[in-house]
């Protein structure tokens, strides 16, 4: 499975490590997922999602029915 957040699309993003003498080496930067449970009232039922902590917050800043129209529409979850 990769590490792919299900509701905004975040994945790995490529970079540079620069060390104290500014040698620059490649690496990557991983999105922190969660796994999370959410209750949606709408159809009563449980889901399980992998989800960044940044999407976390926007779940509990709009609501999960919310969130999760606004990532159909985006074409992010199918």
């Amino acid at each position: 499975m990769s590490r792919i957040c299900q509701l905004t699309g975040k994945k790995a993003m490529g970079g540079n490590k620069v060390s104290f003498s500014n040698h620059k080496t490649r690496r990557q930067f991983k999105v922190n997922l969660k796994h999370k449970r959410f209750f949606i009232p709408e159809t009563g039922e449980w889901i399980t999602l992998r989800v960044s902590t940044s999407a976390l917050k926007n779940i509990n800043k709009k609501g999960i029915s919310a969130c999760l129209k606004e990532a159909k529409e985006k074409g992010v979850l199918a």
